[in-house]
């Protein structure tokens, strides 16, 4: 399994990150804790101070296919930023998690208030999305192609 560099310390600008972190709650989940479901409202997101959060899809039929392993620095949920603000995935704390929680529609208020930190939040949250589905396809193919996807980690 993968896991993404595009953290939002690499992502956003010093000035963008301290406008995030003015709003950020910290939260623990423990481990087992289902983070958000899959199909439910995504009302918020979080990045990961400790610990390790899984990432699943939903097979029909089968168990929860796990498309990636998430840890410190990266972003836990995207499908805040897309009408209709519905989890495209699932999540579960894997071990002991510690983060920083961020409302969505404060963050969506501040991206519409102000274009260039829009632009950068987009921008980020668009590149931790191209991964992760690129993440589900590789994890999907290895999972239930007849010869795997092909691609190594």
């Amino acid at each position: 399994m993968t896991t993404s560099s595009i953290r939002m310390t690499a992502a956003l600008s010093a000035e963008h990150r301290a406008r995030l972190q003015e709003i950020a709650e910290n939260v623990k989940f423990h481990e087992g804790c289902r983070v958000f479901e899959e199909g439910r409202r995504a009302d918020r997101f979080w990045i990961i101070k400790s610990g390790t959060v899984s990432l699943h899809m939903s097979v029909p039929g089968r168990r929860p296919a796990v498309i990636e392993n998430l840890g410190f620095g990266e972003l836990v949920g995207w499908s805040w930023l897309f009408p209709p603000f519905v989890w495209q995935l699932g999540a579960e704390a894997m071990t002991p998690v510690r983060a920083q929680q961020f409302d969505a529609r404060t963050v969506r208020m501040m991206m519409d208030a102000d274009p260039a930190f829009g632009s950068a939040v987009g921008q980020w949250v668009g590149q931790v999305l191209a991964h992760r589905l690129h993440a589900a396809r590789v994890r999907l193919l290895d999972l239930y192609a007849p010869y795997g996807s092909g691609i190594t980690d």
